[in-house]
């Protein structure tokens, strides 16, 4: 079955769909291993892994797919990838679509800022009208070749003209064409209790450490209402601790020795990365 069709089944299920975020391959195979159905491309993560920068809308549209196709091709679950703004106007989104599905993703999730976009629980923030954000949603739905191809409206009308808009942005990219919406950085669960309320179609939360939105637990955002629910930030914030404490402690000691109750073992790591299935094809086809 493709992968498409995967996330529209777990979507259209009982429970709610967890969906953590990966800023890179070795990230979404661990998210794989741990059991999680699905897998978020977050694009905050990819340009602090990729670039060494923040959310600003300085990855480009091929780098990005690069880093998708990457992704896909490292798990057996769907991806969810992150599109920003789609890297243009709404030709633009067109060709965004076929790149991401090229790259074997499963949903493709474009936002409503004015590029250069930024990370949605930044302030600072600013939203093109509506209507160009109908036309690229519009465009995007027809331009996909795989019907159940999931695209994914997100508005951040939220923090720049309040809640009531972001609502009504929502529901006009519903009608648009949008599988599934997601309404950015709503500052409480009372806010959170109105979206839910506001829509029948599948909705998204995304949970921030440090951001806007309040951290709820997976249980209470399905009582909500909520269908899906990426932790994009999680990974990325953890590694960067992790490897600042290991460089910290190898600077101060010379040595990673008191740090080993803290990694992964050399056997446990070729395990994950796949070594064993190498060591098989290379017994089968290398002659």
């Amino acid at each position: 079955m493709r992968q498409t069709s995967v996330l529209r089944q777990l979507l259209a299920g009982a429970s709610i769909v967890v969906a953590p975020g990966a800023h890179d391959a070795l990230t979404a195979k661990i998210i794989e291993k741990t059991g999680f159905p699905a897998v978020y491309m977050t694009g905050y993560g990819q340009a602090a892994s990729h670039l060494g920068k923040p959310d600003v809308g300085l990855l480009t549209m091929t780098e990005m797919v690069a880093r998708a196709a990457n992704i896909v091709e490292a798990v057996t679950i769907p991806v969810i990838a992150d599109a920003d703004t789609g890297f243009g106007n709404a030709v633009n989104v067109m060709r965004t679509v076929r790149e991401y599905e090229k790259a074997g993703v499963a949903a493709i999730q474009f936002e409503d800022q004015v590029a250069p976009k930024k990370c949605g629980h930044m302030t600072g923030r600013q939203v093109v009208p509506q209507a160009e954000m109908v036309g690229k949603i519009k465009a995007a739905a027809d331009a996909r070749r795989d019907a159940d191809l999931i695209i994914i409206a997100r508005t951040d009308a939220r923090t720049v003209h309040g809640i009531e808009e972001a609502i009504s942005r929502a529901k006009a990219y519903e009608e648009a064409g949008a599988d599934l919406l997601f309404i950015e950085s709503p500052e409480s669960v009372a806010e959170m209790k109105q979206i839910t309320a506001s829509f029948t179609v599948p909705l998204l939360a995304n949970m921030v450490e440090g951001g806007r939105t309040p951290l709820v637990p997976v249980q209470e955002l399905a009582d909500i209402g909520y269908k899906l629910v990426i932790f994009p930030t999680a990974s990325t914030y953890t590694v960067t601790l992790a490897i600042t404490r290991l460089m910290e402690n190898l600077k101060q000691t010379g040595t990673t020795a008191g740090m080993l109750d803290q990694m992964v073992t050399f056997t446990e790591f070729n395990e994950l990365i796949g070594l064993p299935q190498i060591r098989e094809y290379e017994n089968q086809y290398v002659k």
